[in-house]
């Protein structure tokens, strides 16, 4: 069952070629080369980037934004300097299916919060980050505080 969502923004960006091509987003803002990685068998190539890479991007700066949001909802005082998210995305082979799958491992650091509170901060952001929704059953997500 889906729900109804009220559209604020919508961002788009085509790709051609693939992993061995070009992305490149409707204002031009992203115009970028694309490979594969070498762990893939590609060649890598510098100044290049790929999905992965893309992904964990845009889901650092989301979940970043959710943790500024969260930190407030939850009444913690968190300075912007204070906060780092790094997302980490891996690719590997799904053996449901024999295609491939992702796995999440977001880290978030919270200077100047005591552990339970980053514990209850990373769940909340977690909770209302919109890429967190999206992935929710499908992707492994490992939440680790710093």
């Amino acid at each position: 069952m889906s729900k109804e969502i009220k559209v604020q923004y919508t961002a788009s960006a085509t790709s051609e070629g693939g992993r061995h091509g070009q992305v490149k987003s409707s204002d031009g803002a992203i115009n970028l080369s694309t490979t594969e990685p070498r762990e893939l068998g590609g060649d890598g190539a510098q100044g290049k980037t790929n999905p992965e890479q893309l992904f964990a991007a845009g889901y650092a700066a989301c979940f970043s934004s959710a943790a500024k949001l969260a930190a407030e909802t939850l009444g913690l005082k968190l300075e912007d300097d204070a906060l780092k998210v790094t997302c980490h995305v891996s690719l590997g082979k799904d053996p449901q299916d024999n295609g491939f799958g992702l796995k999440v491992k977001m880290e978030m650091q919270a200077d100047g919060l005591e552990e339970e509170a980053k514990q209850r901060l990373i769940k909340k952001t977690n909770e209302i980050c919109p890429y967190s929704k999206a992935i929710k059953g499908n992707v492994e997500v490992d939440l680790v505080t710093k």
